[in-house]
């Protein structure tokens, strides 16, 4: 599942369930208000006044008086801090660091003189979170530097749980509510899209409460790991949230062409409490969350030593969460897996292959296009890869119809065609103006199936391309090896009949032998 949107095709990445595994995060910045700063001139009789004192009314956008000396002053400070990712494919990845910093830039370079602006009163809503540290709010400390930084670890994980209760509380307060009482959505879209989201806000605010109390007069806090062995249990009730955001998502998409919830979600990104993300960023920041858990408790393990009481406890929590964390992107992915199969549209029934009901999830999807240059949505389920067209139905849904004959996995041959040589049968030349060499290609081909064709399919860059061709390279080797233990439990549990003639020649022929011995 993707969250950001951009001109730019986009593949989401599955990796097969097991046991332990853990969801990965595409970590996104969020954008910076790009808005100059403000000039102000200040005449020197002024300059000591206070900094936030606003202009009266009736000096607002008046001119000062040509024979007051005036200086220009520019302001601007900018403040960069790490903040809580949003996100993501079904498919990601967390390469982010745990810790966080705050970096200040400060530059005053002379201005032309501007006329006179009343400044604006700041928002409640701040754009952007401060970045605080746990050593930002103590005096003094006589900890080592380990410690410390396992301090800093679990006032992260703290500050975390505010800050994603606070989000929460705000999508019901802006979103949730409204939506229903300005009869912008039914009270079923609301379910749909929204899903169990208002009962995960008394979930986190337990473990806020939990770790609040750990802290000691000294700000520090002891053990964690009892705290968090009891409490992960509860993050079961992710699976039905987590499960009902792919249909969640394509409903807010297929919403937003109305004109009256495309407005009313528009003004409310632009406002200030929204530090400029839409309504599906709030919606995945408790699955962000989610799966920074693990990634948290292995900074809190480093930063432990040997002898104290969380070295026996933190092992047991980070293995349960990590299952918990598996088992939520188990069912996702099935829950994924259902709603892009559902949504395919058969132009003939011999496409229809039973691979294609018979998988339970996705490696992978995304755009390719095909070596006539059109773009289309390729699917790689469990036992089939498939390759469609978006379009709509009547009621304005997302469908996907099926293009040419899907694949069984267990019979698609690969081949990586090297970059500047042309794509075989079919060239990418023409498709692409001005353009003699190809990139990024690939193909695939079936095994005794005259109905299907070679597709020649080229990626959006190089890095997509390797994940196309490994997660196709896992699905062939799976699939087949599944193909040939069915065919083995086949023939053991239905023997052939010719082999039980063997098998009584083999025994008469025992006892012929036997007999004849004894005499």
């Amino acid at each position: 599942m993707e969250v950001e949107e951009s001109g730019e095709p986009k593949t989401s990445w599955s990796s097969v369930p097991e046991k332990g595994q853990v969801l990965c995060d595409h970590a996104g910045k969020r954008k910076q208000d790009s808005t100059p700063e403000p000039v102000i001139r200040i005449t020197e009789d002024e300059e000591e006044d206070e900094e936030g004192e606003t202009m009266p009314e009736h000096m607002k956008d008046s001119e000062e008086p040509s024979n007051k000396r005036v200086k220009p002053v520019a302001k601007s400070n900018s403040l960069t801090g790490v903040i809580t990712p949003v996100k993501t494919p079904a498919l990601k990845r967390i390469g982010q660091s745990i810790s966080r910093s705050i970096s200040f830039r400060t530059e005053a370079r002379p201005l032309p003189p501007a006329p006179l602006r009343s400044r604006t009163k700041a928002s409640s809503f701040p754009r952007r979170r401060n970045s605080q540290c746990w050593s930002d709010t103590v005096e003094s400390h006589d900890l080592t530097a380990k410690e410390i930084k396992r301090q800093e670890v679990i006032y992260e994980l703290t500050q975390g749980e505010r800050q994603l209760i606070d989000d929460l509380m705000l999508v019901r307060k802006v979103y949730y509510e409204p939506m229903l009482k300005l009869d912008i959505l039914t009270e079923s879209e609301r379910g749909q899209i929204f899903g169990t989201l208002d009962s995960l806000i008394p979930l986190h605010e337990d473990l806020l409460s939990r770790l609040e109390r750990l802290r000691g007069s000294e700000k520090t806090v002891g053990e964690v790991g009892p705290t968090l062995m009891n409490w992960f249990p509860c993050l079961e009730a992710y699976v039905t949230y987590c499960c009902n955001q792919v249909w969640a998502k394509a409903l807010l998409d297929q919403k937003k062409n109305e004109k009256r919830v495309e407005r009313f979600l528009r003004l409310c990104q632009e406002s200030s409490f929204s530090r400029k993300l839409d309504l599906w960023n709030f919606l995945d920041l408790p699955r962000s969350r989610l799966v920074k858990y693990p990634l948290l408790l292995k900074e809190i393990q480093k930063c432990t030593p040997p002898e104290h009481p969380d070295e026996d406890t933190l092992p047991d929590a980070l293995e349960l969460i990590q299952s918990i964390v598996g088992e939520v992107n188990k069912k996702t992915g099935e829950a994924e897996c259902q709603f892009y199969r559902r949504a395919l549209s058969y132009l003939d029934e011999s496409q229809r292959l039973p691979e294609i009901q018979q998988s339970r999830f996705l490696y992978c999807h995304g755009e390719l296009k095909n070596n006539k240059g059109q773009r289309l949505h390729v699917f790689l389920f469990e036992l089939a890869l498939v390759l469609s067209r978006p379009g709509e139905d009547k009621d304005g849904g997302q469908v996907f119809n099926v293009y040419r004959q899907p694949l069984p996995n267990a019979l698609i041959n690969l081949e990586e065609i090297p970059d500047g040589e042309a794509a075989g049968g079919g060239s990418f030349r023409g498709a692409f103006t001005g353009n003699d060499k190809v990139k990024n290609c690939f193909r695939v081909s079936s095994r005794g199936r005259s109905k299907a064709h070679p597709y020649c399919l080229q990626a959006n860059d190089s890095f997509s391309k390797q994940q196309w061709i490994s997660c196709l390279r896992q699905a062939i080797v799976q699939s087949r090896d599944r193909t040939a233990h069915t065919s083995q439990s086949q023939l053991s549990l239905h023997p052939d009949p010719a082999l039980y003639h063997i098998a009584e020649l083999s025994l008469s022929s025992d006892t012929e032998m036997a007999d004849h011995t004894s005499r």
